[in-house]
């Protein structure tokens, strides 16, 4: 039940990743490469597959949107937390943590529905090679993406609805460097166990599920390709991009799992791990994607030899 008198928090205070100087300072420039690296990373994968005419496939359509969600899902925590690692008191407002946790867990969610989706590229691929272009045609691929976002807003939604709906009236401080269901469930001044039980159903449950789901179909695709291991190059480059595909999903998942699908306790494990998963794991994409897809790396090196030519050409 709410209480009848309380003084609505309007503000939330976060505890960050440290409370020393120094130790403040090494993670800002840690974290900072990280940004750095993540934004230009993901911005060159979805600009050498739009201007590069042979990477057309389904499968690069449905990259290109994941490193858009990454660029995205980045963004929501790590300029925030960069700027707190100078700021005495670290505050953020109840719409602003309102938002944060809106948009984190819209793109998260988001992110999550389309390794599904690009599961299903990959299956089509590779069982039905002669009509994987008909199966995966692009205006299905714009659907499923729409759907993932779809999916991903609808999820979303229903952690923000549960949240507003909790008294808050102190404290108000969270034990993290931004705002999550897990941290914000803690301090309403209510009996929160509906709430977080939905709450794991539709976080941690669906995190499960589709994580167990996906193993399960690559587990399937890798067997079927090893049957055909003698096939050629071909059969080499699809096994390459399931094992790439397979370790996404388990840095994408596990976090996720060990985080929303249990009850929400502090652990000690828990800023490492909400740091894994809303900065480390973005710098993931780029990284995997551009090292065992040899069809981008060699695009990428074309689209930075055109522009390097072409500054050549005018500075001249």
């Amino acid at each position: 039940m709410e209480p009848a008198n309380y003084t609505r928090v309007t503000e939330f205070v976060l505890t960050g990743l440290s409370q020393t100087r120094e130790v403040q300072l090494v993670l800002f420039v840690i974290f900072l490469s990280f940004y750095l690296f993540i934004l230009p990373g993901n911005v060159l994968i979805i600009c050498t597959i739009r201007l590069d005419p042979h990477l057309t496939s389904p499968m690069y359509f449905l990259l290109a949107n994941l490193a858009f969600l990454d660029i995205w899902y980045s963004s929501i925590t790590a300029p925030k937390m960069l700027v707190d690692f100078f700021v005495e008191r670290k505050r953020i407002s109840f719409g602003g943590c309102i938002a944060q946790l809106f948009f984190l867990h819209f793109v998260g969610a988001s992110e999550m529905f389309l390794l599904t989706v690009m599961a299903f590229d990959r299956y089509a691929a590779i069982c039905r090679p002669l009509h994987y272009a008909t199966i995966m045609n692009r205006r299905l691929c714009c659907i499923l993406v729409a759907l993932s976002w779809l999916g991903g807003f609808i999820h979303s939604i229903i952690q923000v609805v549960l949240i507003v709906r909790l008294p808050f009236c102190g404290p108000n401080e969270l034990d993290s460097y931004f705002c999550d269901i897990t941290q914000v469930v803690r301090i309403a001044c209510a009996n929160t166990f509906p709430e977080e039980l939905v709450m794991i159903f539709s976080s941690g449950l669906i995190s499960v599920v589709c994580f167990i789901a996906l193993l399960m179909s690559y587990a399937f695709l890798l067997a079927m390709l090893r049957k055909h291991s003698g096939s050629g190059d071909s059969t080499s480059r699809a096994m390459s991009t399931c094992y790439s595909h397979i370790t996404i999903v388990v840095f994408m998942f596990g976090p996720s799992i060990y985080i929303y699908a249990r009850p929400f306790d502090s652990f000690s494990l828990d800023k490492v791990v909400s740091v894994f998963h809303t900065v480390i794991f973005p710098l993931l994409n780029p990284i995997i994607y551009t090292l065992r897809n040899k069809e981008v790396k060699t695009a990428m090196r074309k689209l930075v030899n055109r522009y390097i030519l072409c500054r050549e050409v005018k500075d001249k």
